[in-house]
């Protein structure tokens, strides 16, 4: 048994349900992870987040996270790790600041963008598109899973890696 086995299950009994969804890509999927099941529950969100940390590449200065899955992962992935978080808005807001990115300053930092489930990477590309506009050059993504529909190959094809604390293959090889 895998070290990710026990987490897999946990999020498998937790957050995966069966139907008919629709994902953020526009894909129609029989199975679609509740991030917000396991996002709320405060032990298994420490879980995901002590796994995640040890994905992260040693030089990571600021981790940014996502609007708005991302946000739970990345406010207990820093405080596992004691790195300083920053928020990614999939829109700059229209009043006060007008920022895209609120929380610490990105600029020439090593940062680490953190996603809960990654489909097509959509909205990973889109804060990859906003912050190379501002001359931030993201280190890597991580994840809490990747469905792996195309989403860590697109990425890729951005020159950005993605890595995951599980797989959709991992979690489909729970009993």
């Amino acid at each position: 048994m895998s070290n990710r086995s026990p987490l897999a299950k946990q999020i498998k009994d937790c957050a995966q349900l069966s139907g008919t969804f629709t994902l953020r890509s526009g894909a129609t999927s029989d199975t679609y992870f509740d991030k917000y099941l396991f996002e709320s529950d405060p032990v298994l969100l420490k879980q995901i987040a002590e796994q995640m940390a040890d994905l992260l590449p040693p030089e990571t200065e600021v981790l940014a996270g996502l609007e708005m899955g991302g946000i739970p992962v990345v406010s207990v992935l820093s405080q596992v790790t004691g790195l300083p978080a920053a928020f990614i808005r999939k829109e700059a807001k229209t009043y006060g600041t007008c920022k895209y990115a609120e929380g610490i300053d990105l600029t020439d930092r090593k940062v680490v963008l953190v996603e809960d489930v990654v489909s097509s990477g959509g909205a990973i590309l889109d804060a990859l598109a906003k912050l190379r506009s501002s001359g931030i050059e993201p280190v890597c993504a991580v994840c809490v899973i990747d469905r792996q529909t195309g989403g860590a190959e697109a990425l890729q094809g951005e020159n950005l890696e993605l890595r995951s604390v599980l797989t959709m293959q991992d979690i489909a090889d729970v009993t």
